[in-house]
C-alpha cells in the first residue's frame, strides 16, 4: 500500500465519520427550542387536555370505555376527629355535563391496616339536588371502586354537576385518626 492509498483510505474514513455526525446533528434541537417544547408540554398538561383517554383498566379492548379523569394527583384526607366530626375532599365540577356517563370510578386506600373506614361520596348538581353513596370498607392496598350514577337516587339531572365530595365521618370509622388516599377519580361512559 502506497502513500496515496493510505491517504485515500484515511480520507474516506474521515468523510464517512463526518457525514454521520452531520446526520445526527441535523435534527437536534437547540436549548431554546427544547425549552419551548417543554413549556408547551407543561401548558397542555396543566390545561387538562390529556384528560380524555381510554381506560387502561379493561382487559378486553372491545369493552374499553371512554373515561374523563377529573383529578391529576392522589388526594389525601387526613382526619383527626378530636375536634372535628367530618373531613372531606371536594372536586369542583364547574357545571360539567355528565348526562352521557354511566359511572364514577376511583381508586382508594387507607394508610394503615388498623380499623374499618367507610367513605361517603356526595354529588350535587346546579339545581341543588344532592345524593350520597357509602363505600363500606376502604382497604389498606389500592383498590378500584365503581359506582353507577343511577345509584345516586336523589339526582334526576346530571347535565350540570357542581361537585363531587369524598368524606370520612367520625361515626363511620373505628379510629379517631387516620389517612385515606383517593386517586384516578373519573367518569366513565
Amino acid at each position: 500500500m502506497d502513500k496515496k492509498d493510505i491517504y485515500e483510505h484515511l480520507a474516506k474514513i474521515y468523510l464517512d465519520a463526518s457525514s454521520k455526525k452531520k446526520k445526527k446533528t441535523k435534527y437536534s434541537l437547540k436549548p431554546t427550542q427544547l425549552l419551548v417544547v417543554f413549556l408547551f408540554s407543561v401548558a397542555i398538561l396543566s390545561l387538562g387536555l390529556y384528560n380524555f383517554r381510554q381506560s387502561h383498566k379493561e382487559k378486553d379492548a372491545q369493552s374499553c370505555d371512554t373515561s374523563l379523569f377529573i383529578t391529576l394527583d392522589a388526594a389525601k384526607i387526613n382526619f383527626n376527629f378530636d375536634p372535628a366530626k367530618k373531613e372531606t375532599y371536594s372536586v369542583n365540577l364547574n357545571k360539567l355535563n355528565l348526562a352521557g356517563f354511566k359511572s364514577v370510578q376511583f381508586s382508594a386506600r387507607k394508610k394503615d391496616n388498623a380499623g374499618k373506614i367507610a367513605l361517603r361520596i356526595d354529588m350535587i348538581n346546579s339545581f341543588r339536588e344532592k345524593s350520597e353513596i357509602y363505600v363500606p370498607d376502604i382497604k389498606h392496598k389500592w383498590q378500584d371502586y365503581k359506582i353507577n350514577l343511577s345509584d345516586f337516587k336523589h339526582i334526576n339531572d346530571f347535565s350540570e354537576m357542581n361537585n363531587i365530595t369524598f368524606s370520612v365521618e367520625a361515626w363511620n370509622t373505628k379510629n379517631d385518626k387516620g389517612i385515606v388516599y383517593i386517586d384516578d377519580v373519573r367518569f366513565v361512559r
